[in-house]
């Protein structure tokens, strides 16, 4: 199943994703944000609604406030990576904006105004603790299916998941509950929207299944450490990105290892 691509979207505007609901996507582009990251504007009876300012870009935060009139009467935070969060503090000085975030936050120093917990709604959107890319993600949700899910689910490419925030069990957990779900529409942190939900959330699952088993299969012909196995596992890697598939393997290793499957000696991983 292929990620989805995009042409470059133009910056500083409103991009239509369905009625009610527009991204301005930032000018953060790079190998794990695409062509950057989207923040979100949601129509509402009270007024707009942001999901994940962005980046901390004095011009980005201006785009928002442009396109809101600077009228937003609450900011939604996904997860506190500082590509979705480092807009919060300019734009909230800028409109009184409260900020509604997962309650235990995984940013030193950073509590929202308004803590969230699984199952919290608030103007309609359900919060969905979704761990695995970070402790403290969170998905939000609307009865008719349609789901922001941020950096859980991305449409453009599978998510990093970087040890001691990402968690790989907790993120195996994440996607079997979307398994379970019945959403229509994926509106992800980076790239466009998704439609095939289920089908692409399962070919997610099953690609990490993969990439574990492979680990598993490695460590049973001779112990390895990270660089090994992502030499062996990602060949060829683009430099640029070999540092996030390390992390990905080790993320994979502490699940095994946890699961008593696998057995570490140091930077030195050898089947249990």
């Amino acid at each position: 199943m292929a990620f989805l691509t995009e042409p470059e979207p133009a910056r500083g505007v409103v991009i239509p994703v369905i009625p009610g609901i527009g991204r301005i996507v930032a000018a953060n582009p790079g190998p794990m944000t695409y062509h950057g990251t989207n923040t979100y504007l949601i129509d509402g009876p009270d007024g707009t609604t942001v999901l994940d300012p962005g980046p901390a870009d004095p011009a980005h935060v201006q785009h928002i406030l442009a396109a809101t009139g600077g009228k937003v009467v609450r900011i939604l935070l996904s997860h506190t990576h500082r590509d979705h969060v480092g807009a919060l503090a300019a734009l909230q000085a800028a409109t009184g904006a409260r900020s509604h975030a997962f309650h235990r936050s995984a940013a030193p120093g950073f509590a929202p105004d308004v803590p969230l917990r699984d199952g919290d709604e608030v103007a309609g959107w359900t919060a969905l603790h979704t761990p695995g890319h970070a402790a403290d993600h969170l998905c939000f949700a609307r009865a008719d299916g349609v789901v922001f899910t941020a950096d859980h689910i991305m449409s453009w490419s599978s998510s990093i998941v970087s040890p001691p925030d990402g968690d790989m069990s907790a993120y195996f957990a994440s996607l079997r509950r979307m398994l379970a779900r019945d959403d229509r529409l994926y509106l992800s942190g980076h790239g466009p929207p998704r439609r095939d939900t289920r089908a692409y959330a399962q070919h997610l699952l099953d690609h990490r299944l993969q990439r574990e088993g492979a680990i598993v299969t490695a460590l049973a012909e001779a112990p390895q450490d990270t660089l090994a196995l992502v030499d062996r596992l990602y060949a060829p890697v683009n430099p640029r990105l070999r540092g996030a598939a390390e992390r990905n393997v080790l993320a994979h290793l502490l699940k095994l290892r946890d699961e008593g499957r696998a057995l570490q000696d140091g930077t030195v991983w050898r089947a249990a």
